[in-house]
């Protein structure tokens, strides 16, 4: 009887944690769902107070950047001070007409002597803001809506929240972690149970004077394979076969660093430069088209644009990076390049940074960058690969002897316009009875060519 006792005792315990479960469960999916209700309700509330803080009496916004980013974005930026001064809160410095005056003919506003234009062009350097007289006073108020409108909140945070809502799943705002608890919970009982009901079974049997028969204990799975001299046999040939393939794999990886990824010390994104923004490859490695190397771009290479580009678009951003991040490092070129973005002048004190060399060849292996881009015309993806879409550059290719010797035999000789080429090429043609030379045929496989 003192079994049955117990036996129903757990039974009340497992009925009790089960039911604390449950008000947990509910309590916690209740408080998910207010939450998610809230942040609904919240968001038409804080879209409408976007939308009348918009610049809705000046005009229409979406119009005004369209013009503003065709007109205006290379000087002015709407909240930070670029080429020219930021617009945002031009409407409360200036009267709107004289805003109309000036960006139609800022020259001819100067020249009559006002005060507030002469003001502006001798603080901005005196440099002179081109004229629109395109643009009538409504498509001036657009772009003043546009600017005007409130800064957004950093994309930082809206992610976080966006991130906040899908973890608390869709429409049943259910938590992700709720349910791995719950799961954990269950198979947890379900093991407590297990392990009581078996012991229950033993006791049971024990009083009641049934004998459970052990197994008999079986010979050790080494021993036997010991004794069994033909599966020692092939299992050492294996082993062997095994410990050789892979020894050999190992070494001739040594000296092959395809996929390495280092860390630079200011962040450089190829997916925005040469991807979003389709910036040709030799405006910054300009020595590629004449020299063995390709160069590393110097800083003033990077401020010929970044003058201009204090911050990115908010758009650029991913999950993995936002804004804030890439500002940062525009940031770090400022200060390594000593350009002080209140003032647009430089200090005089650079800071030389330590970029980290991604691709390298041994000593004894020459290439000529000069020769494979401006004579055979090979695109850089060639061997580079998708630098458009990497966030983080990382070697693509192995860069090995053998992936160097395919690409040679494999590559035709492009001899157009080159009256040099096209007189081997001639020759070669009918020694070889080809229509077109590969690098292979025309001497490209000899040692000479790539070592010294």
């Amino acid at each position: 009887m003192k079994k049955v006792i117990f036996r129903h005792s757990t039974s009340r315990q497992l009925l009790l944690s089960v039911a604390f479960l449950l008000t947990f469960t509910l309590s916690g999916f209740s408080q998910a769902q207010a939450a998610q209700d809230a942040t609904a309700q919240a968001e038409p509330e804080q879209e409408a107070a976007a939308a009348d803080a918009g610049g809705s009496d000046l005009g229409d916004p979406a119009a005004g950047k369209e013009l503003f980013n065709s007109l205006c974005a290379a000087c002015h930026k709407p909240y930070s001070n670029s080429i020219g001064p930021a617009l945002h809160g031009v409407t409360d410095r200036r009267d709107m007409d004289w805003i109309h005056e000036w960006v139609k003919n800022s020259a001819s506003l100067i020249a009559s002597g006002d005060s507030q234009a002469n003001e502006i062009y001798n603080e901005w350097g005196q440099t002179a803001m081109p004229a629109f007289p395109q643009l009538s006073n409504s498509d001036i108020d657009n772009i003043l809506a546009y600017v005007e409108q409130p800064k957004p909140e950093p994309q930082a945070a809206a992610g976080g929240a966006a991130g906040e809502a899908g973890a608390t799943g869709g429409s049943g705002g259910v938590s992700t972690d709720v349910i791995l608890g719950i799961l954990v919970f269950v198979l947890a009982i379900l093991l407590l149970v297990l392990f009581l009901v078996n012991k229950t079974l033993r006791t049971f049997a024990d009083a009641s004077g049934i004998v459970i028969p052990e197994k008999p204990k079986r010979k050790p799975i080494y021993k036997a394979f010991v004794e069994n001299q033909f599966l020692v046999l092939v299992s050492s040939i294996i082993v062997l076969l095994a410990v050789g393939y892979f020894a050999y794999g190992f070494l001739m990886q040594v000296g092959v660093d395809k996929g390495y990824q280092p860390i630079q010390p200011i962040h450089y994104s190829h997916r925005i430069h040469a991807g979003d923004n389709q910036i040709e490859c030799k405006y910054c490695h300009s020595s590629a088209r004449t020299s063995k190397h390709s160069g590393i771009p110097s800083l003033n290479v990077c401020m010929n644009c970044h003058k201009a580009i204090a911050e990115v678009a908010p758009e650029t951003a991913t999950e993995e990076y936002s804004k804030e991040f890439y500002d940062k490092e525009i940031a770090k070129l400022y200060d390594a390049a000593g350009w002080d973005p209140a003032s647009r002048t430089y200090s005089g004190e650079e800071k030389p940074v330590k970029w980290v060399r991604i691709h390298n060849l041994p000593d004894f292996a020459y290439f000529n960058h000069s020769q494979h881009v401006s004579v055979a015309g090979i695109e850089c993806q060639k061997c580079h690969g998708p630098i458009q879409e990497m966030e983080i550059v990382y070697q693509d290719a192995p860069l090995t002897m053998g992936w160097c010797i395919n690409c040679h035999r494999e590559t035709n000789i492009r001899i157009e316009g080159n009256e040099y080429y096209e007189k081997i090429h001639e020759e070669l043609s009918k020694k070889y009875g080809v229509e077109e030379l590969t690098a292979a045929q025309m001497g490209g496989l000899e040692c000479g060519k790539c070592h010294y």
